[in-house]
């Protein structure tokens, strides 16, 4: 199986909703670092299972849509708790919509909210 990844760092805020879960539940900022991940058995023409420069257009263009903005407030997170583990999967499924190469059988996004938290989503094609 071949996997290629890509790596980025940014900053979004959020409070927690339905729960009491102290300072959680107040306006709060995370330095997040994001690693997607592409796995599948077989390489395109070129020898690419996906060309880096694309996922890194693609990345581009979710982090500018999260980056220094307030998760609570944008449409994929209204009525829902923005948790860690929604996060990784509503930027999961967003790449599944963007990935057309069928030699792609797996996207993973793992997402760190500190030094030592992370989630991940990870779905199969």
């Amino acid at each position: 199986m071949y996997r290629v990844a890509v790596e980025r760092d940014f900053i979004a805020r959020h409070y927690l909703i339905g729960g009491n879960w102290g300072s959680e539940n107040n306006l709060h900022s995370h330095h997040y670092r994001l690693v997607l991940e592409f796995a599948g058995p077989s390489l395109d023409e070129h020898n690419y299972l996906l060309d880096i420069d694309e996922i890194n257009k693609f990345l581009d263009t979710q982090i500018t849509k999260y980056s220094d903005k307030t998760l609570n407030d944008l449409p994929e997170f209204e009525g829902i708790n923005p948790s860690i583990e929604i996060f990784a999967r509503v930027i999961c499924m967003a790449l599944n919509g963007w990935v057309l190469s069928k030699d792609v059988i797996q996207i993973s996004a793992k997402l760190w909210e500190n030094e030592t938290a992370w989630a991940s989503y990870e779905l199969e094609r």
